[in-house]
């Protein structure tokens, strides 16, 4: 482990190691997962109650797809009672979360830099996350690589795993075709219980919180879809 003393310019936070070199690195407040790495499976699964993260017990809630981190950062600050990690594949996004959570001293939101699904698979013990959220995830919208989205499957397997009992989970977009493709996702998944009457999505949610991805739709006259469930046991 790399420890850094605390800084307040995202600049200042490098990625710790060199392509040919690449492995994860757990620094101050963050953890670095290199993309096209083949060993994650090293990893040992570190508790969200040991000191190098959060170094209590209150419960956990992940954001996925974090970007600059405007939406976690104020909802941590509001919840202290509870842990926030923000994911965030893009390291020029992961630092300035990093450098807002240095600056402003928020002592409950770590920093992960990484892909969504490597992070889920291999990082975080299981069932250990009271809540999820994935807020705006790029839509790849061109049916060639519509593979690429985030919300399938596999990754929902992953999810359960980590969910504590009932946990619950939050998907965000503004996208209505892949709104769609996240209903049928969590439908074909037999632990997932949809919280909004059918349709299933709302697109409205009082005090959900604003991002810069939320505003910037909202200005262009996008519908933003809802969609909440419940991880059953």
């Amino acid at each position: 482990m790399i420890i850094l003393s605390p800084m307040k310019k995202a600049s200042e936070l490098r990625i710790p190691f060199t392509w040919a070199e690449r492995h994860p690195v757990l620094l101050e407040r963050c953890l670095y997962i290199p993309g096209h790495y083949d060993k994650h499976d090293r990893w040992e699964r570190v508790a969200w109650s040991d000191p190098r993260l959060f170094g209590n017990d209150q419960p956990v809630v992940i954001e996925y797809c974090s970007g600059n981190g405007e939406w976690i950062s104020r909802r941590a600050k509001q919840n202290p009672h509870l842990n926030w990690v923000a994911v965030e594949k893009r390291f020029d996004r992961s630092r300035k979360i990093w450098a807002r959570q240095q600056r402003e001293s928020i002592a409950n939101l770590f920093v992960i830099c990484g892909d969504a699904v490597d992070f889920t698979r291999h990082y975080i013990p299981l069932q250990s996350v009271s809540e999820i959220f994935v807020n705006f995830p790029d839509p790849w919208p061109k049916r060639r690589h519509a593979e690429h989205r985030l919300i399938r499957k596999a990754f929902l397997d992953e999810v359960e795993k980590v969910m504590i009992p009932s946990g619950k989970a939050i998907l965000v977009t503004d996208d209505l075709p892949y709104a769609t493709q996240m209903l049928d996702a969590a439908a074909h998944q037999s632990r997932w219980r949809p919280l909004f009457p059918a349709p299933h999505y709302a697109t409205e949610w009082p005090d959900y919180g604003t991002s810069f991805f939320c505003d910037l739709w909202r200005e262009k006259g996008r519908e933003i879809y809802f969609l909440h469930y419940e991880v059953a046991p």
